[in-house]
């Protein structure tokens, strides 16, 4: 579902796909080919989130912000199963955040990261076969979105 508030609508571009049943609030702004799978949570009721082009929330995953606070995910990232990133953290283009990460208030991740733990901490960078394969990555996450999740309306509740 997509929620307006406080005359804020998520601004989703046209290429991105969304499942039925994530929920995006308010300052959320998605770029060219993310997709936000099932379940999903992006709340921008308190500040904005943006999700890179290429990138990827999956499943149960939630996004969460406060005033002054803007969480940023960068391009042709992956936020894994059940991950949960809060206030202020800045996720690097090319990272992995593995599924059921925490990633903490105002964490600062650098790009090509893989990402892990509760507390999350960038653990490593990916190496060089890792950083090969994410693009295979993110070719499948394209084209399982295009065969599951319709493409963005303009449909909005409010």
């Amino acid at each position: 579902m997509i929620h307006s508030l406080d005359n804020h609508v998520p601004q989703l571009h046209p290429e991105a796909r969304i499942a039925a049943n994530a929920t995006l609030v308010g300052k959320v702004s998605v770029g060219p080919a993310a997709s936000i799978w099932y379940g999903a949570v992006l709340r921008g009721d308190e500040c904005s989130i943006r999700l890179g082009a290429g990138s990827n929330v999956q499943d149960q995953a939630v996004v969460h912000g406060d005033p002054d606070f803007p969480t940023v995910i960068g391009r042709d990232v992956t936020v894994g199963h059940g991950a949960i990133l809060l206030n202020g953290c800045v996720i690097g283009a090319g990272s992995l955040v593995a599924a059921g990460a925490l990633v903490t208030q105002n964490t600062v991740i650098p790009p090509g990261s893989l990402v892990m733990g509760s507390p999350a901490k960038a653990v490593r960078p990916l190496r060089p076969d890792e950083q090969e394969s994410l693009p295979h990555s993110a070719q499948l996450y394209r084209e399982l979105s295009a065969a599951q999740l319709p493409a963005v309306g303009q449909e909005v509740t409010t």
